[in-house]
């Protein structure tokens, strides 16, 4: 494999966005160059996700150029099996990078090992729409771990995977995993898809999902100098 598909992107996003509850992605004006987000968070307020950067690099440089231009703080996510080439041409047009070792990572969640929660802890699932969140709590009910899955169709997006540090090394990210995998298999999904922090990446290649690429992330417009 030589490039990662872009419509396993378009598919991983859709879900991301429906898990955070926020607007569909647009296409960004360069056809089929990437799709944006608003993500309205401070420091992120817009997030724009490159479909083609391996296939087409002069693709990634238009978007990175937008990205340099744009007149308030943007993100750029690349995946990418590439991601000396694609630091290469961020860093060109000037965007900040922020995170070099995440990975797009996919499951067949028909297979994903199970793991039930032992004492003292306790798992709440709530539902609402296509998105479940999974807590699980600690002997004084705290929340000692959470995360959250969204199915479209075949597809199941987690996201926002965290354990408490008191509670950590505890094996609560392989029942959190577990939960979220039995839950969207319980809704029609098949397939998960999901962006792991490199704090992640053992967790998630211990219960059978398989790096499809890297991603990485900068951001821009650069800061202005002050001399």
């Amino acid at each position: 494999m030589t490039k990662i598909e872009s419509e396993l992107i378009r598919r991983w996003l859709h879900g991301w966005t429906v898990a955070r509850s926020l607007p569909e992605a647009e296409p960004i004006e360069s056809v089929g160059d990437g799709l944006r987000s608003k993500c309205g968070q401070p420091g992120r307020a817009v997030e724009v996700f490159a479909l083609r950067a391996d296939e087409e690099p002069e693709s990634l440089a238009r978007l990175a150029a937008s990205v340099a231009a744009a007149q308030q703080i943007t993100w750029l996510t690349v995946p990418t099996l590439h991601p000396g080439a694609v630091e290469s041409v961020v860093s060109a047009a000037g965007l900040e990078v922020l995170h070099r070792s995440e990975w797009f990572m996919t499951t067949d969640l028909r297979e994903h090992p199970q793991h039930t929660p032992t004492a003292p802890y306790e798992r709440e699932v709530r539902t609402e729409g296509p998105v479940t969140v999974v807590s699980l709590h600690g002997p004084s009910g705290e929340v000692a771990a959470r995360g959250t899955i969204a199915v479209v169709g075949a597809d199941a997006i987690a996201d926002r995977i965290e354990t408490d540090p008191a509670h950590r090394r505890r094996g609560l990210g392989r029942v959190m995993m577990s939960a979220l995998a039995e839950v969207a298999v319980a809704h029609g999904a098949r397939t998960g898809l999901l962006i792991a922090s490199e704090e992640g990446q053992r967790l998630y290649s211990s219960l059978g999902w398989h790096h499809e690429a890297d991603v990485l992330i900068a951001r821009g417009p650069a800061a202005p100098s002050h001399r």
